[in-house]
């Protein structure tokens, strides 16, 4: 048995020029990473960099992580989530954050 979560559109703002602005304009908020399954995008991970003031470095925030239905529980998840502790590494942040 499987729980779905109910979606909520009636609180979605973003449309597809908000998101495109702000994910591939001049000055991009965040990166996206995108798992790919045969050619099929499986799953996403939506992240942006951080500061900490006590670290004095900066840290990858994780703010979304998303698997389609149908590819769940064949490890996309771990795998973006190693993808970016691999990242944050290179590029030498202090935290990779998720909550």
């Amino acid at each position: 048995m499987t729980a779905t979560a109910p979606i909520a559109t009636n609180a979605v703002q973003a449309d597809e020029a908000t998101l495109a602005a702000n994910l591939f304009g001049a000055r991009p908020g965040a990166e996206v990473v995108i798992a790919d399954a045969d050619g099929e995008p499986a799953g996403f991970a939506l992240f942006f960099h951080n500061f900490s003031t006590w670290l004095g470095r900066r840290g990858l925030y994780l703010e979304d992580l998303f698997v389609r239905p149908r590819f769940r529980g064949l490890g996309v998840g771990q795998v973006l989530m190693a993808y970016l502790a691999r990242l944050a590494v290179g590029r030498d942040c202090g935290r990779f954050e998720w909550s």
